[in-house]
C-alpha cells in the first residue's frame, strides 16, 4: 500500500484510490458534493480541493481536486493549509449564492450533506446581496418531492439517474445560472429506482414525498435494522418510526447485497404498516357473522379448546412469514399436518430451486458479484419487476467491458467520465430471453420473447452448444440455433459468466435449462442465480419436510371432513388457489384461525382472527434468494393486541403442549430450536447477534442521542412519563442511551457521526470507503458451492404452436402491484396499473380489439374485466396478464383463457 502525506502526516492508503477516498478512509474530513463512492469522480463541484506539493522542498504547491487525483507513493498534500481552506470556502460560497437558506422548513434539515459541508468549511456569513434565481418545482409523482431552488448543481442526480440507473426522463436543462434538473414536463419519474434520488441528492431538491407529507426530523426517528419484504433479494433497510407510525425506510448499507441503493418498492412499499384497516384486536366471529373483539387470554383459551386433545388440527404457513413463525407452527401441529403455504406447482418449483442450489456446484452470487459478471444470460425472467435491485446490479455488470478497456490504458475505474467516453457503446454481453419485452432491453446484446416451452428449448440449445455430450435440440429454427450459439460463445469467452432464471415463468423446464447451462460452463467463477417470488420463499423451501402434506392434500382432507381446526399463518389463500377450492377448504375445515398483520380475504373467512405484528414491529429471520439468512428487528412495539406471530404461536404452544414449548421462552431459543431441527437451517443463529449481545455492557440504542420529546409524546394520554419499554428478545434498546460507536453490521439502526448528519456518514462505519462495514457484513450464507451432483436433464419441451383456438396466459409481473403487501402503501397504490391483458397486434386484430379497449377474461371459474394493451413482444398464441389481476396470482402453468370484447365482440 502506498504512503501519502497529508499535512505532513503519513497515511497508508489502498492502491488505486483517489485522494478523496484515501482521506475519508483515513478518517479525515475532506468536504465534497459531486463524488459518490458508487458512481466515481467527475470533479464537478470543486469542493474537495487540496494543495499538492512536488516534494518536501516545495512550499507553494498547486491546488488539485482530491476526487480526480490518484494516490501515489510519497505524494504530499495539504488539506488544512490556508490556500486549500480558502479555496474550499470560496467554492461553497459560490454554490450557496442562490440557495434559499430554508433549512427550518426543509425536509432535508438535520440530515443534509450541504449543511454538514457548509459547517465543515466554516462558511457562516453571506456576502452576496444580489437577486437569487427562482425556479418552478415539478410534480414528479407520489414518491419524490421536488424543490429546485435548493440545488447546487453538483450533477449527482443526473449521474445517478441516467448513467447508473439507466433512466431517460430526468436531465440537466438550461445553462450557467439557469441550469435546471428535472423532467421535460411534469410527470411521474419512470425509473423504478427514482427514490434513491432522496439519498443521492446532497441537498433538499429531491426528498421523500410520503415523509414530507407526515414529517419527522431524522434525530426524532426511532429506527431499527431491517430487511426488505418486497421481494426475495433481502435488501438491508433502516426503518424509522415516530408516534407509532412507520415514517420512512432508508437504505442500510450492505456491501454484498444492496450496497447504497434500494428499489422504489422496497423504499416505499413498507408503508402498508400504517394501513388503518390492519386488525388491532383478536376477533371472534359471532352468530351474526360479525367479529367481537376479545381479550388476548380469551383468544388463547378459545384456541386451546379448538386445538386440544382429540382435535384434528392442520396448519398452513407462509413464505412471507419469518422462519421462526413457520417453525413454531410446524412444531405445534406436527410436520405431517403442516403445509408451507404454497400451491403445489409453486412448492415444486421452489423445491427444485433449493435442490439445484444445494447440489449444482455453482456459486449463487451476491449482488456485488453480479455487478462484476462479464457475461449474463437471463432465461425466462423480467428481473426489473421480479427482483428489481438485481436489475440495477445488471446495469452495472454490462460496464465490465468498459473497465477492461480502462485497465488496458491504466485509467482508474473511478474516473467515471473518462471510462464512459473510452467505452462509448461497448458493453459486456447481456442476453435476455423472456416472455415479453423488459426494462433491461436497452443495454442487452440480444433480446427475444417466447413462450415458456420455447424459452426452455432455447436454454437447452445453449447448454448443448456448450457441452457436446448433451443431446441437440431437434426442430429448432435456424435463427434460434444461431442465437443459442452466440449466447454460448459469449458465456464461454467470459471469466465470470452468470446465468439467471427463476419461478416467474412457472416452468420447471426453464429452471432446469438454466441449471444445465451453468453446469455446462467450465469456468471456476461461473454463477447461477434464481429469482424467487417472496421474502422467505427459499426459507420455507429449506424448512420443508418430505412428510408434510401438499396444498391439494390438505384440501382433500378438509373436503373429507378430516380437519377440525385449520391454522393459517400470514397467508391469503385466495392468492394461492382458485376461489372455489379455497372456499371449499375453509368451509369444510371446521374452525379456521387466521394470524395476519393485514386484513385479507382469508382472514374475513376465519372463525378467529389474531392480529400479528408487521416486519417493522417484530423480529424474525428471512432467507433471501442468495440463501443468505438475515435478521430483522422491530423499530417500535405493536399497538393494542398485535404481537409477533411467533409470540402468538409460542403462547398457544405453552397452553397446549407445555413440555415442548416452555423451553422456548425467548426468540433466540426458538431460532436455536429451528436450527437444531432443520439441518439445512443449522446456521441461522449466525444471522445476527443474540439478545445477550452487549458492547461494554450496553445495548445498541434505537434512538439518536438528540431524540427529543420523549417525555411529551404521550402526554395527551398520561401526563406521567411512562417507563421505556424493555426489549428482552433483541440486543437493541428502545432508548437513546447505549453503545453508539462501532457495531456489528446487523445492528446499525441508522448512521451518524460527528459532523456527518446525513447518510453520507456511512463511510465512518466502513473498513474503507466502499468496503464492508467494520463490524462485519450482515447475514450468513446457508448454501455454499458443493461438489456437483450428477443431474438428469429434463426432456426438452415440444415446440409451442400458436393456435387460433386458445390463448396461453403468461404471467407478467409488475414492480408496483404484483406483490401482496406494497400495493397497500398509499404512494405505491397510485402507481398500480388497472387490470390488463397484453396481446400482440395479430391476436388483437383477430379478436377485434384495440389498444385501450375493455375485454372479459375468463378461465376456470373466474371472470374479470381487463384493459387491452397492444404489445408486439408478446408471442403468438399467448396473452400476458398482470400478476395483480384479481384471482390470477394462483394461476398454474399452462393456463388457457378465453377473451371476449366487453361489448360482446368476438372471442377465442
Amino acid at each position: 500500500m502506498p504512503t501519502i502525506y497529508i499535512d505532513d502526516q503519513p497515511y497508508e492508503v489502498p492502491e488505486g484510490d483517489n485522494v478523496l477516498q484515501a482521506c475519508l478512509s483515513a478518517g479525515l474530513d475532506l468536504p465534497y458534493f459531486c463524488w459518490h463512492p458508487a458512481m466515481g469522480s467527475v470533479g464537478a463541484c470543486r469542493q474537495c480541493a487540496l494543495v499538492q506539493f512536488r516534494d518536501e522542498q516545495d512550499t507553494q504547491g498547486r491546488i488539485v481536486m482530491g476526487c480526480m487525483t490518484p494516490v501515489a507513493e510519497g505524494a504530499r498534500f495539504s488539506m488544512q493549509g490556508p490556500d486549500a481552506s480558502e479555496f474550499r470556502s470560496k467554492i461553497i460560497q459560490s454554490l450557496m449564492l442562490n440557495h434559499p437558506h430554508d433549512c427550518p422548513v426543509c425536509a432535508e434539515g438535520g440530515e443534509c450533506h450541504l449543511q454538514d459541508m457548509t459547517v465543515m468549511v466554516g462558511h457562516r456569513k453571506r456576502s452576496y446581496r444580489g437577486r437569487k434565481n427562482t425556479h418552478r418545482n415539478q410534480y414528479l409523482g407520489p414518491l419524490v418531492h421536488h424543490e429546485m431552488n435548493r440545488c447546487i448543481a453538483c450533477y449527482r442526480c443526473t449521474r445517478y439517474y441516467n448513467d447508473y440507473a439507466g433512466g431517460t426522463d430526468l436531465a440537466a436543462q438550461g445553462a450557467h445560472d439557469h441550469v435546471y434538473f428535472g423532467r421535460q414536463q411534469d410527470g411521474v419519474l419512470e425509473s423504478e429506482f427514482a427514490g434513491n434520488l432522496v439519498e443521492v441528492c446532497p441537498t433538499g431538491v429531491f426528498t421523500d414525498k410520503p415523509l414530507v407529507n407526515d414529517y419527522t426530523r431524522k434525530w426524532d426517528l426511532q429506527s431499527a435494522p431491517s430487511v426488505c419484504v418486497g421481494c426475495a433479494l433481502g435488501c438491508n433497510t433502516s426503518v424509522g418510526e415516530r408516534y407509532g407510525k412507520l415514517k420512512r425506510i432508508h437504505n442500510r448499507y450492505n456491501t454484498e447485497v444492496n450496497n447504497y441503493f434500494l428499489c422504489d418498492r422496497g423504499r416505499y412499499g413498507g408503508n402498508f404498516v400504517n394501513d388503518e384497516s390492519r386488525p388491532l384486536f383478536a376477533g371472534l366471529r359471532n352468530q351474526q357473522q360479525r367479529y367481537d373483539a376479545i381479550e388476548q387470554q380469551q383468544a388463547l383459551d378459545t384456541l386451546a379448546e379448538w386445538c386440544g386433545t382429540g382435535r384434528r388440527v392442520a396448519a398452513i404457513g407462509s413464505p412471507r412469514a419469518s422462519l421462526e413463525s413457520n417453525y413454531l407452527l410446524r412444531r405445534l401441529v406436527g410436520v405431517e399436518n403442516f403445509n408451507s403455504g404454497m400451491a403445489d406447482h409453486e412448492a415444486a418449483l421452489l423445491s427444485q430451486v433449493h435442490g439445484l442450489l444445494a447440489s449444482n456446484g455453482v456459486v449463487t452470487p451476491s449482488l456485488q458479484q453480479v455487478e462484476h459478471a462479464d457475461a449474463v444470460f437471463i432465461l425466462g425472467e423480467d428481473v426489473t419487476n421480479t427482483a428489481p435491485r438485481l436489475a440495477l446490479a445488471l446495469r452495472q455488470s454490462v460496464r465490465s467491458k468498459a473497465f477492461e478497456l480502462a485497465a488496458e490504458l491504466k485509467i482508474p475505474v473511478w474516473q467515471d467520465e473518462a471510462v464512459r467516453v473510452l467505452a462509448q457503446q461497448q458493453r459486456s454481453p447481456l442476453h435476455i430471453v423472456a416472455m415479453s419485452d423488459t426494462r433491461l432491453d436497452d443495454v442487452a446484446a440480444s433480446t427475444a420473447a417466447h413462450s415458456p416451452d420455447d424459452i426452455a428449448r432455447l436454454g437447452y440449445a445453449v447448454a448443448a452448444a456448450l457441452d457436446n455430450s448433451l443431446p441437440a435440440i431437434e426442430d429448432l429454427a435456424s435463427d434460434l440455433q444461431s442465437r443459442a450459439q452466440q449466447i454460448a460463445d459469449d458465456l464461454r469467452s467470459a471469466s465470470r459468466p452468470l446465468v439467471i432464471s427463476g419461478t416467474a415463468s412457472q416452468s420447471a423446464a426453464v429452471i432446469d435449462a438454466a441449471a444445465a447451462i451453468a453446469r455446462a460452463l467450465s469456468q471456476t467463477d461461473k454463477m447461477l442465480s434464481f429469482c424467487l417470488p417472496e421474502a422467505n420463499s427459499l426459507g420455507v423451501a429449506m424448512l420443508a419436510d418430505a412428510q408434510q402434506p401438499s396444498f391439494s392434500e390438505l384440501t382433500r382432507r378438509s373436503n373429507n371432513g378430516e380437519i377440525d381446526t385449520l391454522l393459517v399463518l400470514e397467508n391469503d389463500l385466495y392468492r394461492r388457489a382458485p376461489q372455489s377450492s379455497v372456499e371449499a377448504l375453509l368451509k369444510n375445515a371446521g374452525k379456521v384461525v387466521v394470524l395476519d398483520c393485514v386484513d385479507t380475504a382469508t382472514m374475513s373467512c376465519s372463525a378467529l382472527a389474531l392480529p400479528t405484528a408487521s416486519f417493522a414491529e417484530a423480529e424474525g429471520t428471512l432467507v433471501s434468494s442468495e440463501a443468505r439468512a438475515q435478521r430483522y428487528y422491530p423499530a417500535f412495539l405493536p399497538a393494542e393486541q398485535r404481537q409477533p406471530a411467533w409470540q402468538w404461536l409460542k403462547q398457544m404452544g405453552q397452553q397446549l403442549q407445555p413440555a415442548r414449548f416452555d423451553p422456548l421462552p425467548h426468540f433466540d431459543d426458538i431460532t436455536a430450536a429451528c436450527a437444531a431441527d432443520c439441518p439445512a437451517l443449522s446456521r441461522i443463529a449466525e444471522a445476527g447477534p443474540n439478545a445477550g449481545f452487549r458492547i461494554r455492557g450496553l445495548k445498541v440504542p434505537r434512538q439518536p442521542h438528540r431524540y427529543s420529546g420523549r417525555t411529551a409524546m404521550l402526554s395527551n394520554h398520561n401526563v406521567h412519563e411512562p417507563k421505556q419499554p424493555v426489549d428482552e428478545d433483541t440486543p437493541l434498546a428502545f432508548t437513546m442511551e447505549g453503545a453508539s460507536g462501532a457495531r456489528p453490521g446487523a445492528l446499525l439502526p441508522f448512521v451518524w457521526a460527528p459532523g456527518w448528519n446525513s447518510n453520507q456518514s456511512v463511510h465512518k462505519f466502513q473498513s474503507r470507503v466502499g468496503g464492508p462495514v467494520s463490524g462485519g457484513t450482515a447475514g450468513v450464507r446457508l448454501i455454499e458451492p458443493q461438489q456437483e451432483v450428477s443431474h438428469s436433464v429434463l426432456p426438452p419441451q415440444p415446440v409451442f404452436t400458436a393456435s387460433d383456438a386458445v390463448l396461453w396466459l403468461l404471467p407478467l409481473h409488475r414492480i408496483f402491484g404484483s406483490d401482496e403487501l406494497s400495493a397497500r402503501a398509499p404512494a405505491v397504490a397510485e402507481l398500480v396499473s388497472q387490470p390488463f391483458i397484453q396481446l400482440n397486434t395479430t391476436s388483437a386484430h383477430r379478436l377485434n380489439l384495440n389498444e385501450g379497449d375493455y375485454a372479459i377474461l375468463s378461465w376456470a371459474d373466474t371472470r374479470c374485466e381487463v384493459q387491452v394493451q397492444i404489445n408486439d413482444a408478446i408471442p403468438d398464441g399467448c396473452a400476458g396478464y398482470g400478476m395483480d389481476l384479481p384471482g390470477a396470482a394462483w394461476l398454474p402453468p399452462d393456463t388457457h383463457a378465453s377473451i371476449t370484447a366487453a361489448d360482446g365482440g368476438s372471442d377465442v
